[in-house]
């Protein structure tokens, strides 16, 4: 029986569903599948091939159950507007308890299995009588799920400065790491406004091109190396990584850029990262 990758849930989970029999589906199909949190409306991604599972990491196993039909197209539009009023109601219920606490958002599973709460806050919560309360209120279990910024992004933000979805709700199943550094290295400004995400901190995609900067910066002389080219001996001063060009002090105290390829060798190597501010003056 074919296997397919689907992502469902609204923090887009992936997962391995099995399809009945030998019912096959194409990219981008919408089903209903068996999860660990019951029925779901699902996307399916692509075949679960050996090369697109190794790179999940402990994927959810589950079974799509059929392709999705004008009734559940229905049902899901009526759970999306009942979860309007759960979640002002959920709101309610947080502003009169007390309780340290922000309400983000509210996920109806489609089976109707459980509502899951999203929330932020800085310390743990006691919100064992919320719990209670909202199981009264709306007859099914509840799962308090507590977030951290990146996480409402990916639930909340539509786009990004550079006018497209974000990555983070679209194709990041992870959010990786990102570091000053990386911007650092990449040049790009250093204004918090500017390589800052949604989600206030720094934008994935500066994770994107890093390794690459790295991998062509390791064959460049480091900021403040001696160098000697066919012309002469020069002072390294900046980097240009893409170009891979540098910008280099000669002895007559001009400043050029040349391509890093004229460096015949190293004669005392810099301690610099590369990252240095744009050059200026350059002849």
């Amino acid at each position: 029986m074919p296997k397919y990758v689907v992502r469902y849930g609204a923090m887009r989970f992936l997962g391995i569903m099995q399809s009945r029999g030998d019912e096959q589906f194409a990219r981008g199909a919408q089903v209903i599948s068996r999860t660990d949190r019951g029925l779901e409306c699902s996307v399916v991604m692509c075949e679960a091939t050996d090369e697109s599972t190794k790179e999940l990491k402990n994927p959810i196993q589950g079974q799509i159950l059929r392709a999705m039909t004008t009734a559940d197209s229905v049902d899901q539009s009526r759970l999306l507007a009942q979860q309007r009023d759960e979640f002002l109601k959920c709101r309610d219920l947080i502003a009169a308890s007390g309780l340290p606490m922000e309400l983000i958002d509210i996920e109806h599973v489609f089976g109707g299995e459980r509502i899951v709460v999203y929330y932020l806050s800085e310390n743990r919560v006691d919100f064992r009588d919320l719990v209670k309360q909202l199981a009264g209120e709306f007859q099914t279990r509840i799962e308090m799920r507590q977030i951290g910024v990146r996480d409402e992004a990916k639930l909340l933000a539509d786009y990004g400065d550079c006018g497209k979805p974000v990555c983070c709700n679209t194709h990041l199943n992870e959010m990786p790491p990102v570091s000053m550094k990386m911007a650092k290295l990449q040049k790009a400004t250093l204004d918090p406004t500017k390589i800052s995400g949604r989600c206030g901190r720094l934008k994935c995609c500066l994770r994107y091109e890093y390794d690459t900067y790295e991998a062509l910066q390791k064959d460049m002389p480091p900021v403040g190396s001696d160098v000697l080219t066919q012309k002469g001996r020069h002072r390294v001063l900046a980097q240009e990584i893409l170009a891979q060009q540098l910008l280099v002090e000669t002895e007559d105290h001009r400043r050029l850029l040349i391509p890093a390829a004229d460096v015949l060798t190293v004669l005392n190597r810099g301690p610099g990262d590369g990252a240095d501010n744009p050059p200026s003056n350059v002849e």
